[in-house]
């Protein structure tokens, strides 16, 4: 552990070396950035990667005894904390010769509020009551129903989600007009998210001569991108790939995630046609059906497929025309970006595109990896967002490494200054069936630390908002971020032994 005079030297010779670095990244990002606003939360992201690449745990444990900040909150004002923390440390020591000048109050607080007029920008007003905006995958059924939307409405709901992954131009234009109606109804805003669906590999279509097929550990499925389906190679269940592109780039022994995870594969044999897999684990006792339409993963291959399909170009103008924000699906690099906002400005021109929220879904482990370039991509040309996807990105980058990833994301968003929503699963037994697990309780109040939390549908979407809307307003007294806030706790009240 480090002492005095040491602590004091290696603690300025550390901001030394973040300054030099950061400035050096951010020299690199300035000529891409558009928008006059975001140079400052861009500096402050290329201060704090500089920062998070050094191991400073002996450090943290040196600053404890003296009561001063271990650097562990350093994400919205990096360089900020870094001088309080020096010229504090300094004081203690008596010594005199630290020159930057001074970190007002208002500097410290500044990254924190720049996130919030990001937030306001993107997502529009978010209750006084809590930090957490609430999104909503709205159904066919609920959207058509005026009754369900004020219920929604009035448990909270801020941000509707239309997924262009299920329905058509038509039924989304009814889901759009009718949230809009009653929006104005009750005057609650409400701003549309459109999700489109992206390079996301599915079970287009499935041959078996089995009823209701189901696999079990050790049973054999073959998959293909051709057309005309029949039992290759003797096996009694066929898929077929949405995207047959995935086939050739599939090698023996490579993994074949079905069903979001819930079936694990590998590949045991490569044939002209396709590849057999061989099913190693599944998520269930027993076994699993399987039906067209579920998700397909591969963890482990190379994938250059292009962000948008021939389905989302020919969607594209339709949720360019009608959605506040854009959510891209699986973003892997800043080329994804850009190439996204290249066919933004085709459809809609220069002016309307710039002005155009968008959400970058982080599914894949690529994604996390090149998230800083991400970001910078994004909110160097339109008001931004990450959003958290965390069912692929568990089955892709495995559930172990999800909690860190989760972490992760979260903090490097908050560097950056770009609000960042926290979906899938959140709350999915009470939404599906009135009754939520213990673990998912714990679940909701972690998403009081993202700008937004997603519900997926269910017949109890409502009761869902509602416990939502309460769990994001209790955890406001108690965090906000990475920051513990110590409120008066009834606990700490002495009964009688």
């Amino acid at each position: 552990m480090l002492k005095d005079e040491k602590l004091y030297k290696a603690l300025v010779a550390l901001r030394n070396e973040v300054k030099l670095e950061g400035d050096q990244t951010y020299q690199k990002w300035q000529l891409h950035i558009e928008r006059d606003n975001y140079h400052e939360s861009a500096l402050n992201l290329a201060y704090y990667l500089a920062l998070r690449r050094r191991d400073i745990r002996e450090l943290q444990a040196s600053l404890s005894p003296y009561g001063l900040s271990s650097l562990g909150r350093s994400e919205a004002k990096t360089l900020e904390n870094l001088d309080a923390v020096i010229r504090t440390l300094g004081t203690v020591l008596g010594e005199v010769n630290y020159d930057p000048s001074e970190v007002s109050e208002t500097m410290f607080y500044e990254g924190a509020n720049n996130l919030q007029k990001n937030t306001l920008e993107l997502f529009d007003k978010i209750p006084d009551h809590r930090n957490t905006a609430i999104l909503v995958t709205l159904s066919r059924e609920v959207a058509s129903s005026e009754k369900m939307l004020k219920r929604l409405f009035k448990a909270g709901m801020n941000m509707a989600r239309v997924n262009c992954s299920h329905d058509n131009e038509e039924v989304w234009g009814e889901m759009i007009r009718n949230v809009k109606k009653v929006s104005q109804e009750l005057d609650c805003p409400c701003r549309i998210l459109m999700d489109i669906a992206g390079p996301k590999t599915r079970i287009k279509a499935l041959y078996t001569s089995i009823q209701r097929p189901r696999v079990r550990v050790g049973d054999r499925i073959f998959l293909t991108g051709e057309e005309l389906l029949r039992p290759f190679y003797g096996a009694s269940i066929v898929l077929q790939s949405s995207i047959p592109d995935i086939i050739p780039i599939l090698k023996e022994g490579a993994a074949v995630l079905i069903d979001d995870g819930m079936v694990e594969t590998y590949v045991c044999g490569v044939y002209p046609e396709g590849v057999m897999l061989e099913v190693k684990h599944i998520l269930s006792e027993g076994s699993v059906r399987l039906r067209a339409e579920k998700g397909l993963n591969f963890p482990l291959s190379n994938q250059s497929f292009p962000i948008l399909t021939e389905k989302d170009l020919r969607d594209l103008p339709f949720v360019a025309e009608h959605a506040d924000i854009i959510a891209i699906s699986f973003v892997r690099n800043a080329s994804d970006i850009r190439k996204f906002q290249k066919h933004l400005v085709e459809c809609i021109g220069l002016e309307q595109a710039r002005k155009k929220g968008i959400m970058a879904k982080i599914e894949t482990v690529e994604g996390a990896n090149n998230l800083p370039e991400i970001i910078v991509a994004g909110a160097a040309k339109n008001p931004f967002s990450i959003m958290i996807a965390r069912g692929d990105l568990a089955v892709e980058a495995g559930y172990m490494r999800l909690a860190e990833l989760q972490e992760e994301i979260l903090w490097l968003c908050e560097a950056a200054q770009v609000p960042v929503v926290w979906a899938t699963e959140i709350l999915s037994s009470l939404v599906k069936t009135g009754i939520p697990t213990r673990a998912e309780v714990t679940d909701a109040a972690m998403a009081g630390r993202a700008e937004g939390a997603m519900l997926n549908k269910g017949k109890y979407i409502v009761e869902g908002v509602q416990v939502l809307d309460n769990i994001l307003t209790r955890m406001v007294d108690h965090q906000y971020k990475k920051t513990p806030r110590l409120r008066a706790l009834s606990l700490a009240e002495l009964r009688e032994l």
